[in-house]
């Protein structure tokens, strides 16, 4: 089971990577416009010199077409490093350079994944990850926890891939994502934040230490 941080946010990356057990940091250009206009190459070496090489750390590019792609994944792994885990589209361009980019032994998440056939053609294709967009396809009326229960299924009779469920919108449907099967989750650190923030934890945690006070008049032990 890993968890990956969405964001490219250094501040956020460097407060709660003391915390959470991550195994990575994920982005995309909606994450990148939350973080500001930033100087892309030298922000994301300054990501991976906070991380490290063993965590992962996933860019995706811009590109619609397969050559595009190959230069703008080639700018990535030139430009950060070579360890990077290029995000691709599950699209036919996206197919295409995903095959290459592996004949290579380039790291490749396949992203934008809303059906089951995306991902089968992914996994074919030699990704190491597999996206499915959790609650975008929820809001198409496509159930996310069936397709990575189907994609989990293909994984076990062989393939090398993982898969990455990304957008969510609740912690809800981040458990509900590894419990139907994915062996990791990205997402916004806030998320996170935010589970454990709930007062009732809190209360608890009172709770004790009035009781504690009630009986030996001090707090600590």
């Amino acid at each position: 089971m890993e968890f990956l941080f969405d964001t490219a946010n250094i501040d956020e990356i460097k407060k709660y990577s003391q915390i959470y057990p991550y195994t990575g940091v994920t982005s995309n250009p909606s994450i990148i416009k939350a973080a500001g206009k930033i100087d892309f190459f030298p922000h994301f070496r300054e990501i991976r010199g906070i991380i490290g090489f063993d965590r992962s750390l996933h860019i995706q590019i811009l590109a619609g077409d397969c050559q595009g792609m190959l230069r703008e994944a080639d700018a990535i792994l030139s430009k950060v490093d070579d360890k990077v885990f290029i995000k691709i589209p599950a699209t036919e361009e996206g197919l295409k350079a995903l095959h290459s980019l592996k004949n290579r032994g380039v790291n490749v998440t396949a992203t934008a994944i809303y059906s089951k056939i995306q991902g089968f053609m992914a996994l074919c294709a030699g990704a190491d990850y597999i996206a499915p967009y959790c609650n975008r396809m929820e809001n198409q009326d496509i159930d996310p926890l069936d397709a990575i229960s189907a994609f989990a299924q293909m994984i076990a009779r062989g393939f090398s891939s993982k898969i990455v469920a990304a957008s969510f919108k609740n912690i809800a449907q981040v458990n509900a994502a590894l419990v139907a099967g994915a062996h990791s989750v990205t997402l916004q650190p806030a998320l996170l934040h935010d589970a454990f923030g709930m007062p009732v934890i809190h209360k608890a945690v009172d709770d004790f230490a009035a009781d504690w006070m009630a009986l030996y008049g001090k707090s600590g032990l």
